[in-house]
């Protein structure tokens, strides 16, 4: 294959990465849209796209492993693919997380959320901010903007935080309110999630850039 056959490759499977990025991030607002209108039917579709979204990132897993099979590429090329097929994975866990969210929406019924929401919808729309970032990040190679997203997931957390804390406090006060307050638990710890794996996006850019595992930290579960 030639340098050029394999560079509109490359273009191609960045470009669908993007695209599943694109793809994931929509996912996630609607789930949490769909939950805070308690729109069921609007849940059902969250759930039902998630197979677009594995089949997405399949298709690009097999592609990265064909070129790397066939064209045995090295250095920065060899990164750049092991780093998309990273990435793809990624993606694709992100999308678990808004099906999840979207499951717990129908798990809830036609009951109320707990309280209004107002820090869960801010905590989606962080880490869809940080994905979006993290993946401009790799097209642009930039380790700066990379690092700011890694920077920024201290604010999901301290979201997180705020809702765990004010949650547990309604489950003490009031028992009966345990369940629904759970079920908020859990759409918090899913967006805090998505957070932690836009930052391990952004560690796999500077990995991209560097060459180098001892500059970044993955989260690993």
């Amino acid at each position: 294959m030639a340098r050029t056959d394999f560079d509109r490759d490359l273009r191609i499977l960045s470009d669908d990465l993007l695209m599943l990025g694109s793809m994931v991030e929509k996912a996630i607002a609607r789930a949490v849209d769909a939950l805070k209108r308690r729109d069921v039917d609007a849940s059902r579709e969250v759930i039902d796209q998630d197979d677009l979204i594995d089949y997405k990132r399949y298709e690009i897993e097999e592609k990265c492993i064909n070129l790397i099979a066939t064209q045995q590429p090295m250095a920065v090329d060899l990164r750049m693919l092991v780093s998309l097929l990273h990435i793809s994975v990624e993606l694709e866990r992100m999308g678990d997380y808004a099906e999840g969210i979207a499951k717990i929406s129908l798990a809830m019924g036609g009951e109320p959320p707990l309280k209004p929401l107002i820090d869960i919808p801010r905590m989606a729309d962080l880490a869809g901010d940080m994905l979006r970032r993290s993946l401009n990040a790799l097209v642009d190679r930039d380790i700066v903007a990379a690092t700011q997203v890694c920077n920024d997931d201290d604010q999901v957390d301290a979201l997180y935080d705020q809702v765990y804390r004010e949650l547990l406090t309604f489950m003490i006060e009031d028992p009966k309110s345990i369940r629904r307050a759970t079920f908020l638990l859990w759409v918090a710890h899913d967006l805090e999630r998505v957070a932690d794996r836009a930052t391990n996006i952004s560690e796999r850019v500077l990995f991209l850039v560097t060459g180098k595992f001892n500059e970044v930290r993955t989260s690993t579960y």
